[in-house]
């Protein structure tokens, strides 16, 4: 028995401890949130004394009832009347013009708070590690950072513009009510507690509600972005109409999630304003009583009916900061996981540029994997290549081509080994600046929704339109743009999906061209075109490598015989290396390649 009690103490004591943990944490994370208000400050001020200045009006409203009401059975009855509704009218007035400036400074005020917000969201997404982008995905990142801050933004509003002015009113009302007539008020607040016990009662429910909704809402919407992304594959297998009904499917079962919420609430919500009727019916008997006895007066009894009305408002405003708190917890959390993600790979303190930088780079005894537990992609790459040589790279899928790429432009950095320009690790470079000395032609070429011109001069917003014409004839796409409805100013539909894949592509490598990087990266940049789309884009990119110095990733292998040296990457390693006549006549890895390349492109196949 003895040994139960312990362990019950200890339980307790273990639960207390867990729990003063939890409001720890949350009054942590509310403090640090409400470090985003401190440059609102004098509007966040301001709205505090306009919401206090109108508990205040509200709380003397019912005095002037009761000065009306008890006037009516005095001599100067007129008078009082009309002293009466003039102030009445003085103070709904003057209500209605701070409620108006106040509301309109609200709106602004949270704007600027939503607006800070976003900056500082919308920045770390632009630096998260990629892989944090292909885990979660678009649709589901925007969705919590959307409806996180807007769930922030609600409950702060709730605890700042609501919550306060709603205690000012219960410590204001409260006092008046008890200087009315004390035994009147010690009745209506014994009524006082029971919904705010309702409140706290059905909070939990209803914050395990809040996170179950956002969670849903994440998937359904990440996996709606998905389908419009890919809605050429989605009709080309004719699974518009199944993708329909399994949207809407998750749609409507999450809507019965809201209104089931809604049921409960609402049965929640009738329990607490039918103890308000009660409250409100128990005056009215007991006043009555009271002023038939002569002890107390009908303008009392109209005066507390007033405060009842008023006091119960913000007594379940009060018991419901529980649940607004929860709320903007589960909001809030969405919006730190964001912003508490470890900084990828920021900038060495003593970063710099190169002067003069000449093209050089250098893979020194490379090792690399995306994750500490997962297999190495490379165990010990060494690559030199001079300024303006054209490098190759072959393999098969998953070797890591593209991947090498990735740590050249350092969206990610060797787990042992370094990546250096000129001599100079990489990591002591300004990632801005050196990303600025890369060009980059990927076989998927991103383009946005906007104008031909803007697109081709995205890494340059400042060229002119000569310089973007020059570039655009360079990548021989000069002729078809002139074709377009507008020219240089059509705009491309999203992803430039208004145009053609050869079309895009020299649109890229237009971009490219203006870019004018001293090296140049072209990942699969011709696999997608026909033999004579083909050509056309090899001569534009023939003039962009001109003089750069180039890594080019091609599985179709005839775009690469010119490379002046071919690394071929499996397991790892670099199993080879050589020009194109040199790897064919040592007969290995890359010659079977090619031999397997050119048994489809054999005689016998063709006339078959």
């Amino acid at each position: 028995m003895k040994e139960t009690t312990l362990s019950g103490n200890k339980n307790r004591k273990s639960d207390l401890k867990h729990m003063w943990a939890d409001i720890d944490k949350q009054w942590r994370r509310l403090r640090r949130a409400l470090s985003y208000t401190r440059s609102h400050r004098t509007a966040v001020s301001a709205i505090l004394v306009i919401t206090l200045l109108m508990a205040a009006m509200n709380a003397a409203e019912p005095l002037v009832m009761k000065y009306i009401f008890d006037g009516l059975s005095g001599n100067v009855i007129v008078n009082t009347i009309i002293v009466g509704v003039i102030l009445l009218l003085g103070l709904g007035l003057l209500r209605e013009a701070l409620s108006g400036f106040s509301n309109w400074l609200t709106w602004r005020t949270r704007l600027s708070i939503q607006y800070g917000l976003l900056d500082a969201t919308v920045e770390k997404l632009h630096r998260l590690p990629h892989d944090i982008h292909r885990k979660e995905g678009v649709g589901a990142i925007m969705t919590r950072l959307d409806r996180g801050i807007s769930g922030f933004i609600n409950a702060i509003s709730e605890i700042s513009f609501n919550v306060l002015p709603a205690l000012a009113y219960l410590v204001i009302s409260v006092s008046l009510m008890f200087q009315l007539d004390w035994k009147l008020t010690l009745l209506v607040l014994a009524f006082a507690p029971l919904p705010g016990l309702i409140a706290a009662g059905v909070a939990p429910k209803q914050t395990k509600r809040e996170q179950s909704l956002l969670d849903r809402w994440v998937k359904i919407y990440s996996r709606f972005n998905e389908v419009l992304s890919g809605i050429v594959t989605v009709r080309s297998f004719a699974m518009e109409d199944a993708e329909k009904k399994r949207f809407l499917r998750d749609v409507n079962s999450t809507n019965q999630l809201v209104v089931e919420g809604i049921r409960f609430d609402t049965f929640a919500g009738v329990a607490q304003n039918l103890i308000v009727v009660l409250a409100r019916i128990s005056a009215i008997g007991f006043g009555a009583y009271l002023i038939v006895k002569h002890q107390t007066t009908l303008g009392t009894l109209v005066a507390f009916q007033g405060y009842v009305g008023g006091l119960f408002g913000p007594v379940q405003g009060l018991t419901g900061i529980y649940r607004t708190m929860r709320t903007a917890s589960v909001s809030l959390d969405q919006v730190f996981s964001i912003l508490d993600t470890h900084d990828f790979l920021g900038d060495d303190p003593h970063a710099a540029e190169l002067k003069d930088f000449k093209g050089e780079i250098s893979f020194e005894d490379v090792h690399f994997s995306y994750e500490a537990s997962a297999n190495q992609i490379f165990n010990g790459i060494d690559i030199h290549v001079k300024p303006g040589e054209m490098i190759a790279l072959v393999g098969p899928s998953g070797s890591g081509k593209t991947t090498l790429m990735a740590l050249l432009m350092r969206f990610y950095d060797p787990v042992k080994g370094s990546v250096k320009m000129d001599g100079v690790d990489i990591r002591y470079l300004k990632q801005n600046w050196l990303r600025r000395q890369i060009g980059v032609v990927l076989q998927d070429a991103l383009l946005f929704n906007e104008s031909v011109r803007d697109n081709i001069a995205y890494g340059r917003p400042n060229a002119s339109l000569s310089e973007i014409e020059q570039a655009a004839k360079a990548a021989n796409a000069h002729d078809f743009i002139i074709k377009l409805e507008k020219g240089y100013d059509t705009v491309l539909g999203e992803r430039g999906s208004r145009l053609s894949v050869g079309e895009r592509q020299r649109i890229a490598i237009a971009r490219a061209i203006l870019k004018d990087a001293p090296v140049v990266v072209l990942d699969e940049a011709t696999s997608a075109l026909d033999a004579e789309l083909e050509f056309l884009v090899q001569e534009a990119l023939q003039r962009l490598i001109k003089g750069r110095t180039t890594f080019v990733i091609a599985h179709r292998l005839s775009t690469i015989v010119n490379a002046d040296r071919i690394l071929v990457l499996k397991n790892g390693r670099i199993i080879e290396q050589g020009t194109h006549p040199e790897l064919i006549y040592s007969s290995g890895y890359y010659a079977s390649l090619v031999e397997k390349q050119l048994k489809g492109l054999s005689v016998d196949h063709l006339n078959n």
